[in-house]
């Protein structure tokens, strides 16, 4: 219980811009379904569209519709220019006003809808115009069915948000998926405890201004309404910037790796006198998409996976000639710098139980290809997506039975646990050793090398403090190293987080 209570207490910046996301998406939600629904009511051909948009919207899990919104915006940057941004609020304001969109669109439609009629007819009887009838006698009825709608919206949106990590907002979503990817449920809870009790003040909150419109009692109306408005200006306030320096963003995938190279990487430009800032839990496009754009000013990538994702390479010519295809590539294409390689290799294979490999007889991916239509192979939320593995899976002719998705954390769980027998492990994952897994040797080389790189973006590559500050890092990480400080991580037992696993790391490389 206390290290929940430790967690929440490390989640002010993070509440805060989770209740500005919150309410910035339900302001504008609200904003545009109450106009929608005026027109609505006076149109039914236009309810039935509206109504039928706002529920197709809902149809479409919250994540995929945040995620939607990053290539939508990377592509309108040819209309409105390189300073619209594609990550963080822009992207989540948009997708969560949207998901808000149905539950106010549907109360006020229908509040309209079952309206007496002899109201409105005395309305027009008495010579009211049309904005006279909607302001004194349509929005007055309307009101307590249209906060119930408002009420409803609210906790989805508070819900929703957490997911806008994925997509570089900050939120409470850090925590939970930080805590989920190295196992640290008392800050998965932490989150989720904090979202949770959010959603239920914010819902009693408009509770209070729906008892207010339904009882005639505008002291719990503006009471209600002042107590949010209140808390969305804290909010707000709290996270004032009062430094003249922007920070340095810091951008991270969603695995413990990741996590301890930000860490590792923001106290070095810490001593150095850099205010910085982490954006964790991104996808591998969305990563370097930001970083090209210099909406991100730093990241840890792979040969392998930029070889694949970004040159569309199937091929495996080598290491070197990869690493220099790729720093020219980004040079000339993107003016993005590569600033050289961490000095060790995460690489995707193939690994399996040491035990069940032996019983199995199987050493390399060949002998795994002739028992492959009998065994479940495991991997991350993308692998199978990948080029790699369509590569893997063509070159030796695996024919899997099953085929199944986990996070980084539940995958390795899945092996240990037989729920798996074969999983995409990292090759630096220190879980590795600890579990007794196996790697099955790739004899085609059909896996490209997964050199680790730190880079830079355009902007942040004209800072020659910067590039200084950050040379003593290039080559300075064997793998042995990496190992040790994801195991200290992922381990459950004497568990470290990021920051103090790449403390010891930092110490352990001379820094």
């Amino acid at each position: 219980m206390s290290d929940i209570m430790i967690a929440l207490f490390g989640l002010g910046d993070k509440l805060a811009s989770h209740v500005l996301l919150a309410a910035a998406a339900l302001a504008l939600g609200i904003s545009v379904a109450l106009p929608l629904a005026v027109w609505a009511s006076r149109s039914p051909p236009v309810a039935k569209i509206v109504l039928g948009f706002a529920s197709l919207v809902q149809t479409i899990p919250a994540l995929a519709l945040l995620a939607l919104f990053f290539p939508i915006l990377l592509s309108l940057r040819v209309v409105f220019g390189e300073g619209l941004p594609t990550l963080g609020f822009l992207p989540a304001l948009l997708a969560l006003a949207l998901y808000a969109l149905l539950p106010i669109l549907r109360n006020s439609v229908t509040a309209r809808e079952h309206m007496a009629a002899g109201v409105l007819e005395a309305a027009d009887g008495v010579g009211m115009t049309g904005w006279q009838k909607l302001r004194l006698v349509e929005a007055p009825l309307a009101a307590p069915y249209i906060m119930a709608g408002i009420r409803t919206a609210a906790v989805w949106t508070i819900g929703a948000a957490t997911l806008s990590t994925t997509i570089g907002q900050p939120s409470l979503g850090d925590a939970i998926f930080a805590g989920l990817q190295t196992q640290n449920w008392a800050l998965v809870l932490a989150g989720c405890i904090a979202s949770a009790g959010l959603a239920i003040i914010a819902d009693t909150l408009l509770g209070a201004v729906e008892r207010g419109f339904a009882e005639r009692k505008k002291w719990l109306i503006w009471g209600g309404a002042a107590i949010a408005a209140l808390g969305v200006i804290t909010a707000a306030w709290s996270l004032r910037d009062s430094s003249d320096e922007d920070p340095i963003v810091i951008g991270a995938k969603s695995f413990s790796e990741q996590y301890i190279l930000a860490q590792l990487v923001g106290k070095q430009l810490e001593d150095a006198g850099y205010a910085v800032e982490y954006r964790d839990g991104l996808g591998s496009a969305v990563v370097h998409n930001a970083l090209t754009s210099s909406e991100i000013d730093i990241s840890f990538d792979y040969t392998g996976t930029l070889w694949t994702n970004q040159l569309k390479r199937n091929d495996n010519p080598g290491r070197e000639v990869i690493y220099d295809t790729l720093v020219e590539w980004e040079r000339e294409t993107t003016g993005t710098l590569v600033l050289g390689k961490l000095g060790f290799e995460n690489a995707y294979a193939l690994a399996m139980r040491q035990d069940r490999a032996e019983e199995l007889g199987i050493t390399t991916i060949a002998d795994l290809a002739r028992r492959s239509s009998q065994l479940t192979v495991g991997g991350d939320v993308e692998f199978f997506d990948r080029p790699e593995w369509i590569a893997v899976r063509d070159a030796y002719g695996l024919n899997f039975e099953r085929q199944r998705n986990f996070t980084t954390t539940f995958m390795y769980d899945a092996l240990t646990g037989g729920e798996a027998d074969v999983i995409s492990a990292y090759t630096s994952d220190g879980r590795i050793v600890a579990d007794k897994l196996m790697i099955i040797e790739d004899t085609k080389g059909a896996f490209p090398s997964y050199d680790a790189l730190l880079m830079v973006s355009p902007e942040a590559a004209q800072d020659q403090k910067l590039i200084d500050t950050l040379s003593p890092l290039i080559g300075a990480i064997s793998v042995d190293q990496m190992r040790e400080a994801n195991l200290a991580v992922d381990r459950l037992d004497d568990k470290q987080s990021p920051r103090d696993a790449a403390a010891a790391l930092a110490t352990a490389i001379g820094l």
